[in-house]
């Protein structure tokens, strides 16, 4: 079937975006569903701070590829053998699919399946196979999602049902910002009512993290940010105080607000500045729960000898740690129920040929979340 695309040829082109254009938006050929497979009409897309790694070549990927790794969409036809979803099903995208093979599958952590990584790397869907082409020349999947098309082909155990009730733009955004900001707290740092945290960074993972931490019954919540045009909704959300990361006395701060310093912080942003006022806020015994990615062999200092010392803990924590059959599900009803409200988080809709130009608004810290409407 012929379909639009955003596809880039090219990772590390300059800002601005909108003059560069790293993704052109295109006419390409999508086969399938094969046997195993899923078609998906794409309804909504989000686009993330991971996007921006892509294009900026941080993170390298198989090209030319469709970009997205956010979305959800109804189910167009299943291939031979899928029972899990059927046509008409309303779902979120996730890139979170194990093989249920692998130990980390086994221990029921499928964030570290040893089994689709090579295929993601390739830029395949984990069963190996490629349905994207133009004009005969292939074009390869993003993290075997690629929602930034009208439609996907994709493999059932990235795909979670959702109740139709809940509007396609704003499911889109549990894909990725949800499940790896709530997770990190729910999951990763397990946050038990009375405890205090701080957020770096207050995107839309880490605005769900302070959403997850409200949830938690956390007592203090201190959200960081150098954009403090964010505090407002911040504070809305969850955040008990909100704080400028470019402040002389930021540790002096956080600690005085929780007499010593935080038992978690998460850091969202991957800034090694951030990371370095994350440890330093902690409190002894504390936890800094990584969550935002650097460039891949990127180097982070710290002082081993207080580490030591002061027992503290570094925890990584890759999408939430979650087990999206198990988490996403509760994430979700606490949206229909009004506890984790991730409608607000939603900056604005585009189509295709707005997509570089909202590029440069989320690089430039100007935004939360955007959501690409496909179909228009």
């Amino acid at each position: 079937m012929k379909m639009t695309a955003a596809v880039m040829y090219e990772q590390g082109l300059p800002t601005p975006y909108a003059e560069s254009g790293p993704f052109r938006i295109e006419e390409v050929d999508l086969e399938g569903p094969g046997e195993g497979e899923v078609l998906v009409e794409v309804r909504g897309a989000g686009l993330c701070h991971s996007d921006l790694s892509q294009v900026a070549g941080i993170r390298k990927r198989t090209l030319p590829v469709v970009g997205g790794h956010e979305g959800a969409g109804i189910v167009r036809e299943v291939g031979k053998g899928v029972t899990q979803v059927k046509e008409g099903d309303h779902v979120v995208m996730t890139v979170v699919a194990g093989c249920g093979c692998c130990r980390p599958c086994i221990e029921s952590r499928p964030v570290l399946c040893n089994g689709i990584t090579a295929s993601r790397a390739q830029g395949l869907l984990a069963n190996g196979m490629r349905r994207i082409s133009r004009n005969g020349e292939p074009i390869y999947h993003y993290s075997g999602v690629s929602s930034f098309a009208q439609y996907a082909i994709t493999l059932p155990g990235s795909l979670i049902k959702v109740d139709p009730a809940v509007p396609l733009d704003v499911a889109a955004m549990f894909g990725c910002a949800v499940v790896t900001g709530a997770g990190s707290v729910f999951n990763a740092a397990q946050v038990r009512p009375g405890q205090n945290v701080a957020v770096f960074g207050l995107g839309g993972v880490g605005l769900n993290a302070v959403m997850a931490a409200r949830i938690s019954g956390a007592s203090e919540i201190i959200g960081i940010d150098i954009n403090e045009s964010k505090f407002s909704l911040a504070r809305e959300l969850g955040c008990t105080h909100t704080l400028s990361a470019t402040s002389a006395d930021l540790v002096t701060q956080v600690k005085d607000l929780t007499n010593g310093g935080v038992d978690f912080a998460f850091e969202v942003s991957g800034s090694k500045a951030a990371m370095q006022s994350a440890v330093a806020l902690t409190r002894k015994g504390g936890q800094v729960v990584c969550v935002g990615l650097g460039a891949f062999g990127d180097m982070y200092q710290y002082d081993h000898a207080s580490l030591v010392a002061d027992e503290k803990v570094f925890r990584g924590s890759f999408m939430g740690s979650c087990v999206p059959e198990r988490d996403l599900p509760r994430y979700l009803k606490f949206f229909q129920d009004g506890k984790m409200p991730v409608d607000k988080l939603k900056s604005g809709t585009m189509c295709f040929d707005q997509l570089n130009h909202n590029l440069d608004l989320l690089d430039r810290g100007e935004v939360v979340r955007q959501v690409l409407l496909p179909h228009g």
